[in-house]
Formats: C-alpha cells, structure tokens, sequence
C-alpha cells in the first residue's frame, strides 16, 4: 500500500497517516471515559489487536496508532481496522479525528530524532545499548533506524554526512505531522522566532531553525511516493 493510498483510504475517518502509521485521537472528559473508549477500540480488534494496536490514554484524549508490528507498516487490515474503530467510536456519541484546527493543545503527530554521522555503523550500537533500543521489524542492518522496543520515546534514525561539518547541530528533531498541518505549523515557527532554512524537499520535509541555527525538520508523507 503506497503512502497515498493509506491516507486517502482513513482521511474521512479522521485518521491521518504518519510515518508508516495510521494515527488519531478521541477527545474525552476524563480518564474514565478514556479508559472506556481504549477498550472499546480494542474489543473491535480483537486478536488484531496484540499485533496492530497501540493505545495512549490521558485524562482529556486517547491516542490511537495502528501498524502492522510485524512488517512494521501499514495494511489492508489496518485500514480496516481503523474505518471500524471510528464506527464503533461515534457509535458512543464521540469522535475520532486529528485535532487540527479543533482548539486542541496540537494535532497528532510524531517525534524522531536524526543524528548525522560519518560512520553509521560504528555509531548505532552505541546509540542501541544507552537508549535500551531494538532494530524495527524487518530492518536490522548496520545503518537502519531503531526504535523504543515499548513504543513510548521517538524513533531515531541516522543521516550519512561526508565531511565533519563541526560547526553545524548533528542531531535534530524530524516532527512528522498531517499532511493538512504541516502549513499551520511551519506558519506558528516562523512566527515564535523561526526561519525557514530550506523547502527544497517540501512537502516531504521543510527544514527550520531557531535563532541560534538549531535545526528541526517538519516532515509529511507527501512528496515520497516514486
């Protein structure tokens, strides 16, 4: 399934695709509404559920995230899964949707952090052994990302320089958002002090930095697609 086509098939769901994911939140009163709502979205899985979802809860939100955690991207099942999450969700009087432009504190999105290297290989189990990380699903090679084996701190990922760039950040956030946020966020950047270093790559990814140079990249699914 190609990133186009997993975001149009739970757009309307109010589900947004974000990094190999299918992402939303249900806005609740408290966290035993929350709990109720996780439960529910986990009696629509069934035995899907041990290898496809994963659930946040909060007092005013649950975040939902659905993966195939075997190959570590998304499928048919968990685009079926997620058009009946939302049905079974509005069936209890809520919502599930991204919270853009809903007054939210911020839309769904997620963190990976980027470290720049000259030697990946000689750099990663370094970063696997501090962090108390593992290899994705699938992808276990000397210079791919790894990621929290609990699901609960970002990803990182490693970018191949090839000359020491000494006066430059080496490590930096990639913030992944929705498709249909990435503008508003980038906008409230700039606003808060910002500048846009590069665009060269939008929609996959703009590049800004704050006032001293330090660099964060908002990322979208767009613009990756052959």
């Amino acid at each position: 399934m190609s990133r186009q086509e997993a975001s149009d098939a739970v757009n309307d769901y109010g589900w947004r695709f974000l990094l190999g994911t299918l992402r939303t939140s249900i806005p609740v009163a408290s966290m035993a509404r929350a709990i109720e709502s996780a439960a529910d979205a986990i009696a629509v899985c069934g035995d899907d559920a041990d290898r496809h979802l994963q659930v946040d809860l909060r007092p005013r939100r649950v975040v939902l995230t659905l993966q195939s955690l075997d190959h570590a991207t998304v499928t048919n099942r968990d685009v079926d899964l997620a058009r009946r999450i939302s049905t079974a969700v509005q069936e209890t009087a809520l919502v599930t949707e991204p919270e853009i432009g809903t007054g939210a504190p911020r839309s769904v999105q997620l963190v990976e952090i980027a470290i720049d290297a000259l030697d990946i290989p000689a750099i990663r189990p370094f970063w696997r052994a501090v962090m108390g990380y593992a290899d994705e699903a699938g992808a276990g090679g000397p210079e791919d990302a790894l990621v929290d084996p609990v699901g609960q701190s970002p990803a990182i990922w490693f970018q191949h320089m090839d000359r020491a760039r000494p006066q430059r950040n080496r490590i930096h956030f990639d913030i992944c958002v929705p498709h249909d946020e990435a503008l508003r966020r980038i906008e409230t950047a700039l606003a808060a002090g910002g500048r846009l270093v590069s665009a060269t790559r939008a929609p996959a990814f703009w590049v800004l930095a704050d006032r001293e140079g330090n660099e964060a990249c908002v990322t979208t699914w767009q613009g990756r697609d052959g």
